[in-house]
């Protein structure tokens, strides 16, 4: 293999491992955004269950006083 040809192999190995680093990290910032995504939903779910038991219980009284 010619230095030219070490060279080139040299700067591939140098940009997949960039790239493999850039990857790793855009994973992890993905993983925490899933993370934090789950605790608003769940947070969202508490409150629709909250608002429908809430609604139920308003549709109650409005029919005792009919």
């Amino acid at each position: 293999m010619t230095e030219r040809g070490s060279n080139d192999l040299e700067e591939q190995i140098d940009q997949l491992q960039k790239q493999k680093e850039l990857l790793q990290f855009k994973c992890r910032q993905a993983g925490k955004a899933i993370l934090e995504l789950e605790v608003i939903k769940n947070s969202l779910v508490k409150e629709v269950d909250r608002l429908s038991e809430e609604n139920d219980n308003f549709k109650t009284l409005l029919e005792g006083k009919k």
